[in-house]
């Protein structure tokens, strides 16, 4: 019978007996768990120096790691609280197992784990969940990490209940990225803070609808989202809502479409949290800037073609800065929330000289089964946009990048239409 157990090994003596692969492999767990690490070996391999030589280059304290340059002598493990043989002798293993059992103190003998009154498991984490796997009687390293790795993919897509049951005295906000949509799209990081939530404030955009589906039926959520003309929640109250959940010991996420830094305001979120002591962390997503346009086939940086880019929000005034872009053959630009402004844009640029032959693409909806895109050219695109009748959530391209034979023309022309 096995009893596993969550040690806590920090500012305690661990010492390792051997030098080699083996003892590579395990001294960074050890170290990164705060053990004080003695090593005791007459030499060591190549992995294992460099790693005490990289963690002595690191780490601001001193002593938690020693190399002893000789052959174990019982001395070695007076102060200890965990041993580990890995010697390669099979024989100096078990006599190092005996006289731990003699002197009450635990072993993991890796010549024989079978026999040994301690065994390393396969171990995983997320946020501050561990899970460790580990053999009862005989002793299968490889099963049990194929276990650990089927686990560590349930836990970091989100399917493992890994919300909190215990409310805590302090709360924390997190604003993550939804992406362009797919829920397949979003980071692993993400998808492991929902499913840690106890709140959900969620925008239109991005997977809203199918994260909502996964989460578990007493978790909040809150619809924040904003369309064209119509804030049903203004932005002070959104900050309202994160700080006094998080205040009230609540896991909270701020989900939003694309990446929370790229016209999510996430920036004022972020600070709004900060000045209330809330503890707020970011994590980033796929902008629709790139990934959208992607998706049609066009990228918006290509070699030969364009080797900057330039995002504007449409809703704003067409800067100088943004008519320099359109001008340069070398930048892309795309406009984000563009639609209704495309005509003001247009005229803008025609206005300043730029060429009606640029290309230029709307891409709806994209990463969906409704994407949709419309390639036309700058003198062309508004009275094409209108006859296509585009509509948001939709990403305009502007430059050569946009031009429908660029890359994969057999794709661009099933899918897109061109006036």
């Amino acid at each position: 019978m096995t009893t596993m157990l969550g040690v806590s090994l920090t500012g305690r003596r661990v010492v390792l007996v051997g030098g080699g692969a083996v003892t590579a492999r395990r001294l960074g767990r050890f170290l990164a768990d705060g053990a004080l690490v003695r090593i005791v070996a007459p030499e060591l391999a190549r992995q294992t120096h460099a790693l005490i030589a990289a963690h002595s280059a690191e780490s601001d304290a001193d002593g938690d790691i020693e190399w002893v340059p000789r052959r174990f002598v019982p001395d070695d493990i007076d102060d200890a609280w965990l041993v580990h043989s890995a010697t390669g002798d099979p024989s100096v293993d078990r006599e190092v197992a005996e006289l731990c059992e003699r002197r009450r103190v635990f072993c993991i003998n890796a010549s024989d784990g079978a026999r040994t009154s301690a065994r390393m498991t396969a171990q995983t984490s997320s946020g501050d969940v561990v899970i460790g796997v580990s053999s009862e009687v005989g002793v299968d390293p490889r099963r049990a990490a194929g276990v650990r790795r089927a686990i560590d993919t349930m836990l970091v897509s989100g399917r493992l209940p890994l919300r909190r049951h215990r409310t805590t005295r302090a709360g924390r906000v997190d604003l993550i990225g939804g992406g362009p949509g797919p829920i397949d799209l979003m980071t692993v990081r993400a998808r492991r803070l929902l499913a840690e939530a106890d709140v959900v404030i969620a925008d239109r955009l991005g997977p809203t609808d199918a994260v909502i589906a996964e989460l578990d039926p007493d978790v909040l959520v809150i619809d924040v989202g904003k369309r064209p003309h119509h804030h049903p929640v203004p932005q002070h109250e959104i900050n309202a809502l994160l700080i006094a959940h998080a205040a009230a010991g609540k896991r909270v996420v701020r989900l939003k479409g694309g990446d929370p830094f790229m016209y999510g305001r996430g920036g004022e979120e972020v600070i709004a949290c900060r000045q209330a002591g809330i503890a707020v962390e970011v994590t980033p997503g796929v902008s629709s800037a790139i990934s959208v346009p992607q998706a049609a086939g066009i990228p918006v940086t290509h070699r030969g073609t364009a080797s900057a880019l330039h995002v504007v929000n449409g809703q704003g005034e067409v800067s100088a800065t943004t008519l320099r872009s359109l001008a340069d053959p070398e930048v892309t630009t795309t406009m984000l929330m563009g639609v209704a402004a495309l005509s003001k844009v247009v005229r803008a640029a025609l206005d300043h000289g730029i060429s009606p032959d640029l290309p230029v693409a709307i891409v709806e909806s994209g990463h969906t089964r409704r994407q949709r895109t419309t390639r036309s050219t700058l003198g062309e695109i508004v009275a094409d946009a209108a006859l296509a009748g585009v509509q948001n959530p939709a990403v305009i391209v502007f430059g050569d990048v946009a031009g429908a034979h660029l890359l994969m023309p057999e794709h661009a022309r099933s899918r897109e239409s061109i006036s």
